[in-house]
Formats: structure tokens, C-alpha cells, sequence
């Protein structure tokens, strides 16, 4: 199906995780636009530090962006609640549908994910459930491992002086890396 100039969507977390996939798309001749998604990213502050370093970066490599207006923190909180221990799945499926239903619209060829460069993501799970949402809304969901770029990305990113976190986005996730409770 491939094919050089094909369009694809990519759900962008942040400006650190894009550096190593948009390079490899871009040499695999893909047109890459960048969505970011936000109602994941807690707190609001947080959301805003990652939404300026990703700005910043698709500025200096060219890549044109789309980026949510809204911050719907309470649907998103709705939608953990009594589901905590699944909340990866839950949240893959949002990220993923949303970015599915924009390529859709804006007739990309595929779309695909930044999370898939994260060593701490389960690709099995993001795969399958790209690969769902890609087959429900008729846009196909382009996988590729590129966590062998994990340090390579890491050095980039410490080189631009970028703003690095060190939690996934949401606030169990923030909770999980700084609380450890006494066993």
C-alpha cells in the first residue's frame, strides 16, 4: 500500500517523542503532520510546558501541527473512574480515535502514534488497538517499533535543551513515578 508522499497523521505527546519517528517517516518519504492531543496531560500546566516544547521544535524541523483548543479534564476523569487498573487501554483508545477521526477528515492515508517510540508503552497493545480504531473509521494505522531510536531521541532532545518530562501525561501516571508508598 505504501507509497513516497503518502499523507499521515501523527498523534504527537510531545516534542522529545516526535524527534526519532518524524525523522524515520520523513526518510521513509511519508508527509508528516502532527496532532496533539491534550485532555490527558495533567495538570494543566504540564499540558501547557509540553504544548510550547513541541511548538517550539515542529517550528524548527517544518512540520505543520494541529493542536486541540479545549482541555476536557472532567470527561477524561469520568472515563478512569472505577477503571484505574485499564487506564492505559482506555487512554490509548481516546488518543488513538481522536487522531483516526482528524485523519479521516483531512484524508490522510494513515496515521500512527509517538507513544510507539516510548520503551515504557505496551506496543502490543497500541498496535492492536491502532489497528481497531484504524479499521472502524477507515484510515489505516501505521505501526513501527521505534524504540531502537529511544537513545538516539534522548540525546537529540538533551542537545536542543528540551523541556523533558518524566511521566506519561496523566495524573496517575505522575502519581506512580513520584509516590511509592512502603511496601
Amino acid at each position: 500500500f505504501w507509497r513516497a508522499g503518502m499523507k499521515l497523521l501523527l498523534h504527537t505527546c510531545c516534542g522529545p517523542c516526535s524527534i526519532y519517528p518524524v525523522t524515520v517517516m520523513r526518510d521513509q518519504q511519508f508527509d508528516v503532520m502532527g496532532f496533539f492531543y491534550r485532555h490527558n496531560i495533567h495538570p494543566f500546566q504540564e499540558c501547557l510546558k509540553r504544548e510550547s516544547t513541541l511548538r517550539d521544535y515542529a517550528d524548527q524541523i517544518n512540520m505543520k501541527m494541529i493542536y486541540q483548543k479545549d482541555y476536557q479534564l472532567d470527561s477524561f476523569l469520568q472515563s478512569m473512574a472505577f477503571r484505574e487498573t485499564d487506564r492505559c487501554r482506555i487512554c490509548y483508545h481516546a488518543r488513538l480515535t481522536a487522531t483516526a477521526l482528524v485523519a479521516k477528515k483531512g484524508r490522510f492515508d494513515y496515521f500512527s502514534t509517538t507513544l510507539l517510540y516510548s520503551k515504557f508503552q505496551n506496543h502490543q497493545l497500541l498496535r492492536e488497538t491502532g489497528e481497531a480504531v484504524g479499521k472502524k473509521h477507515g484510515v489505516r494505522f501505521y505501526y513501527d517499533d521505534f524504540r531502537n531510536g529511544w537513545s538516539e531521541g534522548i540525546e537529540k532532545s538533551k542537545s536542543l535543551n528540551m523541556y523533558r518530562q518524566q511521566y506519561c501525561g496523566c495524573i496517575y501516571s505522575e502519581r506512580d513515578r513520584f509516590y511509592q508508598p512502603e511496601k
